[in-house]
This record gives C-alpha cells, structure tokens and sequence, in this order.
C-alpha cells in the first residue's frame, strides 16, 4: 500500500512533464475556477453588501421613527391628570410599538431597564429573549447615550433562533427612570435572498468552468495533436527515416511550421547526402592512397635500408641523411599504418577478435618494452596492479595498442617525477590509469585531446615521432569494445587518461574503479615495492568519480587538420 502510495505521485509528476495536452487543459481548468470564484465571491460579497446596507438603513429608519412615537406617549401621559403605574406605561409603549410590527411582525421590541433595580418592568414581544441583545451594544446605549446598532443573533424564549439587526436607543420613563428600547429586525428574508443568489453563483460557476474545460480540451487538442505528429516525425527522422515528412492539411501557423519542418528535414536529408558521399570519397581516397603508397615506398625502404646499412662507408654528410631518411620512412611507415587504420574505423570494417586477455602482464610487458624511452628522458614509469590476474575478454591487440599509446605519450609529455600506471577492476569492469607529470592540460584541451593531429602546442618538440593519430585510434578501439576512454589535466600538474573496459567486450561500462583527478598518486615516489613481476601491488584505497574528468563520447567530433604536431 505504502509503495502504491509512493508510486503514484511519482506516475503523476512523470505524467505532467511529458504531456503538454494535461498541462494546458489543467492550467487552463485550474485559472477558471480561480477566476470564476474570484469573480463569485465579488459578486456575493456586493449582494450581500447592498442588502444588509439596505437593510440597515430601512431598520436604523424605523427605530428611530419608533422612538420618538414612544416617547410622545410617555411626555403625553405625564402631562394628563394622572400619571399610570409605570407597569401601565411600559405596556402601553410596547403595545402601541408591536402595533407599528404589522402582522406577521417586521421586527421585535424590548424595553429593558437601565437600572439594576430588579423592581422595574421590562417588556418584550413575541417571547424575545433579552439575549437576544448584544451586553456590547447594552453598553454602547448606556454609555453614549445614543442609538446604536449591531448584526446579531435574535433568540426567543420557545428555543427559536435568527438571524437579525438590533438597533437601541436611551428612553426615559417618567417615575420610573433611565429605558433602553430596542428594535430586533429579523434578517430570515434577505438570508433566503443570500442562500438563493449563493447557490446561483455556484451553479454558474460550475457550468462556466466545466464549459471552458471543453473549450480547452477543443483548442489544446487542435494545437497539440500537430505538435504529437510533428514530435512523431522528428523521431522517425533521428532514427534515419529521412524521407519521413509532417503531412499538411491546413493553411494556418501549424501548417506553415509544418512546411518549414519539412523544408527542413529536406535540406537535412540533402545536406547529410552530401556529407555521406564527401565522407565516401574522403574515406575512400584516404585508404587508396594509402595502399597505393604501399609500393613506392617498399621500393624506397629497400634503397634506404641499403644505405642505412653501408653508411659506414660513406662519408659522414651522407651517412647522416641515411639516419635521416631511415627515421622518416620509419614514421611515414607508422602515419601509413594509422591512416589504413582510422580508415577501417570510418568504414565501419573494424572488427574485435575477442580471447582472454590477463591485463597486468601485458602492461607489464609494454612498460618493460618502454624503458629504452623513459631512460632517454630520464624519468621512471612506476606501475601499481591491485588485482591479479586482472582478466578480459577482447582483443588484445588493440588492447595492447591503447595502453602503449598511453604510456609512451605519458613518457613523451611526463618530468622528472616520472609516470604512474594503476590497474584495478570490479565484477563488471577494469579500469587503467596512466599519470605524468608534467606541462599538464589547459582548460578545454582535455576534450580535444582525442582528435586526429591535434596539438596543444605548435612550438612542443616531438621525440617519439608519432603520427598524430594515437590517441584517435585509442578512443575507437575503446568504443569497439563498449569502453571508455577519458582524459584529464591541469597546466603544471600532468595529465591523467582513464581507460575503463566491460570485462566482456560489448558490454555495458557505468562507472570506473580509479579515480580520474590529481588525486590519482597516492604512491610514494621513493616507494620501491615491486611483486614478483616487478609490478607494484597494494590494496587500493575507495574510489571515487572526479567530476572534472571529461568523459569522450559519440558527441566529440574528429577534425582532421593535415599539420604534424603533438598528440596532446
């Protein structure tokens, strides 16, 4: 019950966000009853208003016109040749007032004494309760002196009960001392009235609403159901429908965004033709020439192994444009081979051959492979393995390419404090880290590091003469696996690339196990503990996702800018 208590509000807020039609019609429904109580409660409040307005004055009128008729018979019956007991008086003033009442009886009377003397008479008509007068108003007669007034409850001694106006005013009674009369004007006929106009308001309010509910439902549904059709086409036409297209059978502003959708989808459909057919001839050219390149220059490395070979016999200008030239061809051998690469990669034709592949020696392998480069540039490549055997299932060559282009481009770009590799994983995944320390990355860079031939600095010297293309081809041979490849820098304090493999290639990749950040070193660099493949290996502290990683995805674009420069 409880989950279904929880379930609901959720379906509720998820319904809201996702329909246009239910937020409109229950907008447009919500504003009408706010309007339309708005405009009743106004309306019943200037009726109710006018009537007791007009209610008070005729009442305030009649009282008063009884108060002077009251009092001309006291001052009357003092003036005769003898004066009535004052029981007699007060009789006759209330009868002579109840007469006034007509029949049925517009309003009560009481005459109430002013004094506390419990000898004095005091009369009502009707079984009025002296209740029935407000002690406020008792006080405000006696006290001023003069008429006043007040909304209140008329009781009447058989138990009956309404809702009335009681108007008093000071009397004197000869012999007898200080009176106060009182007027009880039911308000029964203008409650009707009220109840009546009260539940007229409502009937029209509720007509009025519900008749503006249909009219909504009317036009949101003539605005809305464009829209789902113009949201179902867009659809189509994301998931490579590009011939799909908003049917139009009207002339209004639906329609004219109707044609212009389509205009639109048609220069898409054109323009991304376009694009697939330079993207053909690009793709095509590119592996062309690079097959076609082939032949010449296995023609060309064979005369210039040749010369690299004799060059001891040649003089020294010579034999140094051998050297040269033996570096070059290497290189141009190397950019051969990346392009042959990147082309099978935009032809779609690049394919896993899948085994199982134990991580932590091949790392070890290829650092070993590395020690030649990091001795030239003095620094040290250090490599901690917390799991072991640290198992995939991929291909390992191009795992092996993704980790060697890491690490040399660490050693390229790493300082004296030299270069810090990490392997670790979980149930579902592996992760591998790869640290330098050195110039670092600006802000950007860290997205633009994967893309063909980018280099951060122009002026950078290159000592491993690589092609520009490693790192792109690293990116792709993590994505053939369902991986992800991620990078990470700041000027002066190094870079950091994050590979992160399903443990089966294909599979879904959530998270990683290492950290992405400048918290990546948590060795000691005088720390020399090695395990018995010479690795480091320590139980790694709980990792953590540094929100500063810039995650690679589908989104980056490749630009291809044909300038030898650095990687990164």
């Amino acid at each position: 019950m409880s989950r279904a208590l929880l379930f609901f509000p959720r379906a509720v807020r998820r319904l809201w966000r996702r329909s246009l039609f239910i937020r409109v019609t229950s907008t447009t429904l919500v504003l009408s009853i706010v309007v339309v109580g708005a405009l009743g409660l106004l309306l019943l409040s200037r009726v109710t208003t006018g009537l007791l307005e007009a209610k008070e004055r005729g009442s305030v009128g009649e009282a008063t016109a009884g108060l002077g008729e009251a009092q001309r018979l006291l001052d009357a019956a003092d003036t005769g040749p003898s004066t009535p007991s004052p029981s007699r008086l007060v009789d006759g003033v209330v009868t002579s007032l109840a007469t006034r009442a007509g029949s049925p009886a517009t309003f009560e009377v009481l005459l109430l004494s002013s004094l506390s003397n419990a000898g004095a008479p005091e009369r009502g008509t009707n079984l009025v309760a002296v209740a029935s007068v407000p002690p406020a108003l008792r006080e405000a007669v006696t006290s001023t002196q003069r008429q006043s007034w007040t909304f209140t409850e008329i009781r009447f001694l058989d138990g009956r009960s309404v809702p009335g106006l009681a108007v008093g005013a000071p009397l004197s009674i000869p012999t007898v001392g200080p009176y106060e009369l009182y007027y009880l004007f039911p308000l029964a006929q203008e409650q009707q009235t009220l109840d009546l106009v009260r539940g007229s308001i409502l009937a029209a309010g509720v007509v009025l609403v519900a008749l503006l509910g249909v009219v909504a439902y009317i036009v949101t549904r003539q605005v809305v159901v464009p829209v789902r059709a113009a949201a179902r086409t867009a659809e189509r036409l994301s998931s490579g429908n590009l011939d799909e297209r908003i049917p139009i059978k009207r002339e209004d502003d639906l329609a004219q965004l109707a044609r212009s959708f389509n205009e639109m989808a048609e220069s898409i459909d054109a323009q991304i033709t376009q694009l697939e057919e330079l993207s053909r001839v690009q793709q095509r050219f590119v592996s062309d020439v690079s097959h076609e390149l082939r032949t010449p220059l296995t023609t060309i490395r064979m005369a210039a192994d040749v010369l690299f070979e004799s060059r001891d016999s040649l003089t020294p200008a010579i034999a140094r444009s051998a050297e040269l030239l033996q570096n070059q061809l290497d290189r141009f051998e190397a950019l051969l081979a990346d392009l042959l690469e990147i082309s099978r990669f935009d032809a779609g034709a690049a394919k896993l051959e899948s085994e199982s592949v134990d991580l932590a020696p091949l790392v070890q392998r290829i650092i070993d492979g590395s020690e030649p480069l990091a001795n030239s540039r003095k620094l040290r490549v250090r490599f901690a393995a917390y799991e072991r055997p640290c198992s995939a299932v991929g291909d390992a060559r191009r795992i092996d390419r993704i980790v060697r282009n890491l690490i040399d481009n660490a050693i390229e770009h790493g300082d004296e404090q030299g270069v810090l590799v990490e392997l670790a994983g979980d149930a579902d995944v592996i992760t591998l880290t790869v640290r330098d320390f050195g110039v670092g990355l600006r802000p950007g860079e860290a997205a633009l590091v994967f893309n063909r031939f980018w280099r951060a600095d122009p002026a950078r010297a290159r000592t491993t003469g690589g092609t520009g293309l490693g790192l792109a081809i690293a990116l792709e041979d993590a994505r053939l696996h369902g991986g992800w490849l991620e990078a990470w820098g700041e000027p002066g304090a190094g870079a950091c690339f994050r590979l992160t493999l399903p443990r089966v290639a294909g599979g879904s990749v959530t998270h990683a196990v290492l950290p992405l950040s400048e918290e990546v070193a948590d060795l000691d660099p005088g720390e020399d503990r090695h395990d018995s493949d010479g690795a480091f290996s320590r139980e790694r502290p709980s990792v953590r996702h540094d929100e500063r990683a810039v995650h690679i995805d589908e989104s980056i674009v490749m630009t291809v800018n044909i300038d030898s420069g650095n990687e990164r």
